[in-house]
């Protein structure tokens, strides 16, 4: 075989290899549903920490390995979304479910409208922007689910936050891609970072994690919350200034 296409194949195997890597993540929502529907959600949720490890990582590989431009009959941003409504949305969905967390005479309501709206979510054109930013609340049900079951809140109490964070997909605010959004980049990933290891060591602690791990824990989603609405209504502004 000639130098050339030892070359060429070589290339087509690590654009493969970074597919294979995103796809991943479809096994681990498979492995967290087990372990849901065996009881053990410290496992289930141990599971889609993984995964969100892969789906934090596999852009970079992607990019990396120039993976559009060597392999460009197989879509590596499909993959990414499949994988992510599994792991984001479908298995923290059943995880609530089976958690008893939702209130039984609107439970089926609450998981349908987690469900339906994030599809809508991910089907959006605008759902990323071309500058990196989600539009609309990004349906980081897992995060949440982790967070309800670790605070023991009343049944209705989760199902008006998962209602109301359901409705914000539709509100078509921008928020942060901690991975990719330039505006304090850095500092976004060290507190991510973080965060991940508080986020973790929640996870091993339960059924019952630290209180105080847990509150402690809130910097960061108040940080990404604050920040993205800050970014969203200065850009308004300035919108609002250029057409003026």
């Amino acid at each position: 075989m000639a130098a050339g296409q030892r070359r060429r194949n070589g290339i087509a195997w690590t654009a493969w290899s970074v597919h294979v890597y995103t796809a991943l993540g479809a096994p681990l929502a498979f492995l967290a549903t087990l372990e849901i529907f065996a009881g053990d959600f410290r496992t289930a949720f141990l599971w889609l920490f993984a995964a969100v490890c892969v789906d934090a990582s596999d852009g970079w590989l992607a990019r990396r390995a120039r993976v559009s431009e060597r392999l460009p009959e197989v879509s590596g941003a499909k993959i990414d979304d499949l994988v992510d409504y599994l792991t984001f949305v479908f298995v923290p969905a059943l995880l609530l479910w089976q958690a008893k967390l939702l209130p039984p005479r609107w439970s089926v309501g609450v998981v349908m409208a987690i469900l339906l709206s994030s599809a809508y979510g991910f089907a959006r054109e605008d759902a990323k922007t071309s500058d990196h930013f989600f539009t609309g609340f990004p349906s980081y049900w897992n995060v949440v689910a982790l967070y309800l079951l670790a605070a023991r809140l009343s049944p209705v109490a989760n199902g008006a936050v998962l209602l109301a964070l359901a409705a914000l997909v539709f509100v078509r605010i921008r928020y942060l891609y901690p991975s990719r959004t330039p505006v304090y980049r850095p500092l976004t990933l060290v507190l991510t970072v973080l965060w991940g290891a508080m986020i973790l060591a929640i996870i091993l602690g339960l059924p019952d994690p630290s209180p105080a791990l847990v509150w402690l824990s809130l910097f960061f989603p108040a940080y990404y919350t604050g920040l993205s609405f800050f970014l969203h209504a200065a850009r308004g502004r300035h919108a609002t200034g250029q057409d003026g």
